[in-house]
């Protein structure tokens, strides 16, 4: 479903990432871990042009654009077909729940206030936000506020939902309700990448997980492989930082 080909991205003279391809079903679950300044976070960004790559080509499903050369059209075209869910919320803070969900849906895709405020009620429900619907963020915990999101993100419809460090904003108390939110979308197949630092959750989630490491992959596998079955020393020092227990 995606394909990504010598993605390539610098800033200044600082190479963050070098060249990297990966393939990606439809449906899976793809976790990448790494340390601070590996370039994960940059490559995420520069799969929905909020950074763009210096080289390198991306398809997704039947759209095909070189980073260097999209265009405008190009780009938003990319955009539909994705939707981030970012580690700050990110939402109108003058805006309620519900119409933060139902922005995309009725400026993006011309949908209908009141179907955009139908499937926001859906949704709300859905991340178990029920009842929250004309509340303020200022009113929600930061959970809540990263449920919005999740909710937001889903309204689009895309094919393929981007999450960066979904639970880093929030208070540890608050980190298993939206794991567990995150866990029931990808059990219904939607296919994600996701960036995070939580090491059971990305155990339990994912399909395949991805090392990187100064801009390139060093491994990658099932959780099995790469937690139980380390092949790279690298890998095996990042990973004994966490104490991971299974």
């Amino acid at each position: 479903m995606i394909t990504i080909k010598n993605i390539s991205k610098s800033f200044g003279k600082n190479e963050i990432i070098k060249g990297v391809d990966l393939e990606i079903k439809k449906g899976e679950v793809v976790v990448i871990l790494g340390p601070s300044g590996s370039g994960k976070t940059t490559f995420l960004r520069c799969l929905n042009f909020l950074e763009r790559a210096d080289d390198g080509e991306l398809t997704i499903s039947d759209k095909k654009v070189h980073f260097k050369k999209a265009s405008s059209k190009d780009i938003l075209e990319i955009r539909r077909k994705t939707a981030m869910v970012f580690q700050q919320y990110d939402l109108f803070l003058h805006r309620t729940a519900i119409e933060n969900i139902m922005e995309g849906l009725v400026i993006a895709r011309k949908v209908s206030k009141a179907a955009a405020y139908n499937k926001g009620l859906e949704l709300l429900e859905k991340v178990g936000l029920k009842g929250k619907e004309d509340s303020y963020p200022h009113q929600l915990s930061g959970g809540q506020q990263q449920r919005v999101g999740i909710a937001r993100a889903l309204a689009l419809n895309p094919e393929v939902i981007l999450f960066d460090e979904p639970t880093s904003a929030l208070d540890p108390e608050l980190v298993g309700e939206t794991l567990e939110v995150i866990k029931k979308v990808a059990e219904e197949g939607v296919t994600m990448v996701i960036v995070t630092h939580e090491m059971s959750f990305a155990y339990d989630i994912a399909d395949r997980i991805i090392f990187m490491e100064d801009g390139v992959i060093v491994e990658q596998g099932t959780p099995k492989e790469v937690f139980e079955q380390t092949k790279e020393e690298r890998t095996k020092q990042f990973l004994a930082r966490f104490a991971y227990e299974r």
